[in-house]
């Protein structure tokens, strides 16, 4: 066992994989960005268009929809195939999609979580509409949804062991190709936890990230 053992985890192996690790981790914080971003943007639109803009909340509404009631692979893979470009690049771009729709509910329901009053109130101190979201009512919505949202970054980082399917160099990947060269069960079985553990490791940090800031918002 000891020997097939350091058979699989040599010095050039793990450093391949780790490699792929890396590429995760930064597949995941590119695709939280954008997706922060534009399911911020989306979650505005849906929640105050009203009037002559109620098209653009309706247009939103069913993108949303759309997108969180199809799986995130199926546009891993079309957007893939269709789109021209750098391999992580289009990738980033397709999960971004895809965690948009969903970020954009989360926000969406921290924003209905704001009193009407504080429009009204910051109106009464000749704000404008636009400096209302930006210096009153965005920060309490992201202080709102954290928890949420740190639990959707997890989803994300999980998710990119789809790019797996479109031959991108991450972690899941390039596990892959170490795996290739072993024909024992066990050693398979080895590797299977050592990809496990280290999903485990980032994805429990960040729960405990969650956990300790719920915390905080009880006590405080």
């Amino acid at each position: 066992m000891r020997e097939l053992f350091n058979q699989i985890f040599t010095v050039a192996n793990v450093t391949f994989m780790l490699r792929g690790l890396r590429m995760t981790i930064m597949v995941a914080i590119l695709a939280t960005i954008i997706s922060i971003f534009f399911g911020t943007l989306l979650a505005l639109i849906r929640t105050y268009s009203a009037g002559k803009w109620r098209w653009a909340g309706t247009l939103v509404a069913v993108y949303t929809e759309f997108f969180r009631c199809t799986p995130n692979l199926l546009w891993i893979l079309w957007i893939y195939f269709t789109v021209k470009g750098n391999k992580v690049a289009v990738t980033v771009f397709a999960i971004s999609l895809f965690t948009s729709a969903v970020m954009a509910e989360i926000f969406r329901g921290g924003l209905n979580s704001i009193p009407q009053g504080q429009f009204e109130g910051a109106q009464s101190q000749g704000f404008s509409f636009v400096q209302t979201l930006w210096y009153i009512v965005l920060p309490q919505m992201y202080k709102k949804v954290i928890p949420a949202m740190l639990s959707q970054v997890i989803t994300i980082i999980k998710d990119t062991s789809f790019l797996k399917m479109v031959d991108v160099a991450e972690f899941m990947r390039n596990s892959a190709v170490v795996m290739g060269s072993i024909y024992d069960v066990r050693g398979m079985l080895m590797l299977f936890a050592f990809q496990a553990l280290c999903y485990f490791i980032i994805c429990f940090a960040l729960s405990c990230v969650v956990r300790g800031y719920q915390k905080t918002l009880v006590t405080g």
